[in-house]
């Protein structure tokens, strides 16, 4: 296997283009032209690289960042405006995997959503509610007192709850 690596020629790293050909498979001396024709090409002017970024093929594209990687290799006092601001939109600009996921005007139509959704399960909860069957018979405060008195008269809980010496808690008693 260590052979196979050794004997393996060893090639330049370029760009993908769209198209590829069997060339791209043979020897060294196939796979460098691809590469002079690129460098052969005009450079592509770097004023407003922002309004031209999504037009570009992905070969120009990559030709842009090599040709400011290039610039960014002189002094930084040296570049100019343009120069700048196409190497800090071409690092951090909003393309690729910074591309947002959200048009304009979407946190307006979430939020919109949001309210119709909360109110529908208002809707619901409401007129689930108004169906139901009237509370039981032993959902008031007498009840809830008699079942005090009851657990009392039954010695219920001794040590710490309602039949305890000192009890001073509620009980069962949830109504006010």
């Amino acid at each position: 296997m260590q052979a196979l690596r050794l004997a393996r020629p060893r090639v330049a790293l370029r760009p993908i283009s769209g198209t590829r050909s069997i060339a791209a498979t043979a020897n060294a001396s196939h796979t460098a032209s691809p590469s002079a024709s690129t460098s052969s090409q005009a450079a592509i002017p770097l004023s407003n690289v922002e309004a031209q970024w999504e037009r570009l093929s992905s070969d120009e594209q990559y030709q842009v960042h090599r040709q400011l990687e290039d610039i960014q290799k002189k002094d930084w006092r040296t570049l100019s405006i343009d120069e700048k601001k196409a190497a800090y939109y071409v690092a951090f600009g909003p393309h690729g995997p910074r591309k947002p996921h959200s048009n304009p005007g979407d946190g307006l139509k979430i939020a919109g959503s949001v309210v119709v959704a909360i109110a529908a399960a208002g809707l619901v909860f409401f007129g689930v509610r108004s169906q139901a069957p009237p509370p039981p018979k032993t959902i008031n405060k007498e009840w809830e007192e008699a079942a005090n008195q009851r657990a009392i008269e039954q010695k219920l809980d001794p040590i710490t709850g309602i039949a305890s010496e000192g009890y001073s808690g509620t009980g069962f008693v949830q109504h006010k």
